[in-house]
């Protein structure tokens, strides 16, 4: 895009610029439609503070030149606190975005640009947001400079249709407490009134229209021209001492009084009376049968008292292997000018799935907030990872009660996941040994592994299921681990990232292994082989019978669990009396187990 700037800028030639202008007239004929660019919503009003760069009306005045800095005066009260600043600057040409407030360098931040469709001229306006200048500059005179539009209007035919102009204006925001609760909307854009103009204000809500305003500014008006020359808000004509309701946009300010303001406007219109309290929207007509009027922005000021209810979710607590959730809250009545009224109710989804609502307890002051916790229950359709989202002043159906500054505030989204029981896989029971009294020796260290499906639980092993659950006295001699009596269940405990945990278990049991028979037996006291050995005999295969034959095949003896064969006889014939000879014997050994229903058999060796 072309730039126009300062005398010491680059500039186009005629031809260059009528080949932009023609450009122009195509893409912009119809300009940029005014819409709304910012809201605010509390104890806010407005005011402008701007001026012309044009000496004279164009329209009657001789010559054809153009300021390059103008200046006005910001005169604030003393308990204004300035909010907003927004900088508006306009003219003849396709457009100069760098200029200078108070010497400061300013940069446009949006462009805009319209063609006037009879004389296919260029127009453009600028912006730029100069809240932080304007707060640190506070009250007092500001200079608008290096816009140089000389250039521009001397290039093509501005001078002749009597389209040169260029201005600036600073809209100004502020706060004060003293003030009503308001709603204060800025419209921008830039269309043109060629004959008629139509623009309708959205986002309106009006609940008390006393001391409602709605403030213009506009560009390339002249005094001097008052032909069918209106401005009308939801078709009443608006007029005031200034602004004859035949010649609307003649070079005033309303903020000042002045009445020199050459080609441009700044005008406020009190419309209490033409606007009504449930108003959402409204139309502003305009009509201009010769003057070629360009508006810029629109500025409206309604009392409106409202509630804005915001929610978030601050917290989320959940319980292992349970769909029950606990939801803390915070609903908020932060950009409301009116206090959120109590049971506003709160519906809450997963996934998009209603699953429930709760109602606030008290009314909510304004830029207050209530805070509470709500508990539902997510449906198992629902996966564990799951969307939830809560929505203050809404029913199941997305209908709410409360009529609200914002209605598209009202809700907040945060990602859940759900704690479940860790899976596990089933354990098999480990049989061993009996080594007695069914004492046996395990191993079952392998079973930290195969017993979890997800590698990164916890796996810990225990005695009691009481163990378990307070987590005391667990088993770490898993590959090595004594039990003194079986069967026994061992309780395998495993604990996932979350801290949820699952119990599992499996059993330890023994079985008779065969026995083995140490075949020599020397009976002397001296405590080793003093009786016939056989592991597990006595207090394992507990029903045994044991029979002894001498070498003639001769019963020499019968014992069982309570008499042990220590080289004496207590069958047969014993004319030596009971005490066997040293020799090779015969032995017979039943254990009366169902594992084993074969007799074992052998010889032993009697030493004395």
């Amino acid at each position: 895009m072309i730039t126009f700037m300062a005398s010491n800028k680059n500039m186009v030639t005629r031809l260059q610029f009528f080949l932009v202008a023609q450009l122009l007239f195509v893409v912009s004929m119809y300009g940029q439609n005014v819409s709304l660019y910012q809201q605010f919503n509390g104890r806010f009003d407005f005011t402008f503070v701007g001026n012309t760069l044009n000496t004279g009306e164009n329209n009657v005045t001789p010559g054809c030149s153009i300021l390059t800095s103008s200046a006005a005066v910001l005169n604030l009260g003393s308990n204004d606190v300035i909010e907003k600043a927004f900088l508006y600057w306009a003219g003849s040409g396709i457009g100069d975005f760098d200029v200078k407030l108070n010497n400061i360098d300013i940069g446009a931040q949006r462009t805009f640009a319209l063609t006037q469709g009879t004389s296919g001229l260029p127009f453009f306006s600028a912006f730029a947001d100069v809240t932080a200048l304007v707060q640190n500059a506070g009250n007092g005179v500001y200079t608008f400079s290096d816009l140089d539009l000389n250039t521009a209007i001397s290039t093509l035919t501005y001078c002749t249709n009597r389209t040169n102009f260029g201005g600036w204006v600073i809209v100004v925001v502020y706060k004060n407490s003293s003030l009503p609760l308001n709603q204060l909307n800025v419209y921008d854009g830039l269309q043109g009134i060629p004959t008629a103009l139509n623009i309708t204000l959205n986002s309106l809500n009006v609940i008390d229209n006393v001391g409602a305003k709605i403030g213009f500014v506009a560009w390339e008006g002249d005094a001097s021209l008052a032909v069918n020359e209106t401005l009308k808000i939801n078709g009443t004509t608006l007029s005031n001492a200034l602004n004859p309701s035949n010649n609307a946009f003649n070079s005033t300010n309303t903020e000042t009084g002045a009445t020199d303001l050459y080609n441009m406007d700044l005008d406020v219109y009190n419309i209490q009376n033409n606007i009504a309290i449930g108003d959402a929207t409204a139309t502003i007509q305009m009509t201009s049968g010769q003057d070629f009027v360009m508006i810029n922005a629109i500025i409206t000021k309604l009392n409106s008292q409202l509630p804005d209810a915001t929610v978030t979710v601050n917290s989320v607590e959940k319980q292992c292997n349970s769909r029950k959730i606990k939801i803390n809250y915070a609903v908020y009545n932060t950009l409301a000018t009116n206090p959120l009224p109590a049971n506003a109710e709160v519906s809450v989804f997963a996934n998009g799935v209603y699953v429930g609502n709760f109602f606030t307890s008290g009314s909510i002051s304004i830029g207050g907030f209530e805070n509470g916790s709500a508990f539902v229950t997510i449906p198992t359709s629902i996966p564990l990872n799951f969307t939830l989202k809560l929505i203050v002043d809404s029913n199941a159906s997305g209908v709410g009660s409360i009529t609200e500054i914002l209605e598209n505030n009202n809700s907040f989204e945060i990602a859940v996941r759900l704690f479940d029981n860790p899976k596990f896989n089933i354990l098999n029971d480990i049989t061993s040994c009996n080594l007695g009294l069914t004492k046996g020796i395990f191993d079952f260290s392998d079973y930290a592994n195969l017993v979890r499906i997800d590698k990164a639980d916890v796996v810990q092993f225990f005695e009691s299921i009481a163990d378990a659950n307070s987590n005391s006295n667990q088993i770490f001699s898993i590959g090595n681990y004594t039990a003194n009596a079986t069967p026994k269940i061992m309780y395998v405990k495993l604990t996932n990232l979350d801290g949820c945990s699952s119990v599992t278990t499996f059993r330890l049991l023994t079985r008779n292994c065969p026995p083995k028979v140490y075949n020599a037996v020397t009976p002397n006291d001296d405590g080793e082989n003093d009786f016939l050995i056989i592991t597990g005999l006595y207090d394992i295969f507990m029903k045994h019978k044991l029979f002894v034959y001498n070498r003639w095949g001769q019963l020499v003896f019968e014992g069982n669990n309570n008499e042990k064969f220590t080289g004496f006889s207590n069958k047969g014939l014993r004319v030596a009396g009971n005490v066997l000879v040293s020799g090779t014997y015969f032995y017979i050994l039943e254990l009366n187990d169902f594992d084993y229903p074969e007799p074992l058999n052998g010889y032993l060796f009697l030493k004395r």
